[in-house]
């Protein structure tokens, strides 16, 4: 248990079938569960213990991902094997129907759940999900990424990341990418790293939802894009998204990962957001 200010944390792990599973659970009240893809619990850590004065909070590493290890490692993540990832938790937890907050990739894994589980979901907050599927000019964005995913595995880690910011439209030096993904790096940084890029960024992004079922959903589904966003490739896809099932976007503070930049003003509008304000 790791004790904190706000909350105190417990962590666990389930055996699925291929896969061990590393989640943690804070707090009491409703269940919130905070879901990335390639983020792990780590990231959601100080929106985890805002939450937890006043909701359960589930977190977990997903599949591949740093505690969360497979029994084939070179087995790909896809937002389906996710989604079934995080049903079983909340069977397991005999949890729910909760509230799911997905961001990027976890965005995509949380509609999914919604689409093949809707009754252990009462609401996804699908925060800025790659839904590059959606976008007029999809076929384009799918061959970046292939030529993405070759450069980083032909060994080009810094020339990967600056393709891979200039196509979500990130605006970062290139000395600031050096930095960040150049010279000596954390080892499961690393690990995690090849395996985003070599088995999950391609089937996450070309992943294109079941419109139909997930109108047809008793989940509410909510599409957040962060208001720093404006014009990057997650902006316009999640407007895409918000645009196929006849909603208005909600802003959250911050910009893609603004529930880290701003996490207690990010934690104050997703209560609002789930209280249905």
């Amino acid at each position: 248990m790791t004790a904190n200010p706000a909350t105190s944390s417990t962590a666990h792990t389930l055996r699925i079938p291929g896969a061990t599973l590393h989640y943690e659970v804070r707090g009491d009240g409703p269940l919130v569960v905070l879901v990335g893809a390639p983020m792990d619990a780590t990231s959601f850590e100080p929106l985890a213990d805002q939450l937890g004065t006043d909701h359960t909070v589930l977190t977990t590493d997903p599949r591949g991902i740093n505690r969360s290890t497979l029994d084939d490692p070179e087995q790909d993540s896809t937002p389906q094997l996710r989604a079934d990832d995080l049903s079983r938790l909340l069977a397991h937890l005999d949890a729910g129907p909760a509230a799911v907050l997905g961001s990027s990739g976890g965005a995509v894994s949380a509609l999914a759940l919604a689409q093949a589980h809707p009754e252990q979901v009462h609401t996804v907050v699908a925060h800025e999900p790659p839904l590059d599927d959606l976008l007029e000019d999809s076929e384009q964005l799918h061959a970046q990424t292939d030529d993405i995913i070759a450069t980083y595995l032909a060994g080009d880690v810094t020339g990967a990341w600056a393709a891979f910011m200039e196509q979500a439209g990130i605006a970062l030096p290139a000395d600031a990418i050096e930095d960040m993904f150049g010279g000596e790096r954390d080892p499961q940084q690393v690990t995690d790293e090849r395996f985003w890029f070599a088995h999950e960024l391609r089937a996450t992004t070309r992943w294109r939802p079941d419109l139909s079922a997930l109108r047809a959903a008793s989940t509410r589904i909510v599409v957040g894009i962060g208001e720093e966003s404006a014009g990057q490739l997650c902006d316009r896809t999640a407007r895409a998204l918000a645009a196929e099932l006849d909603l208005e976007p909600e802003m959250f503070p911050g910009g893609h990962i603004g529930f880290v930049e701003q996490t207690e003003p990010f934690a104050a509008r997703l209560r609002a957001v789930l209280h249905g304000g």
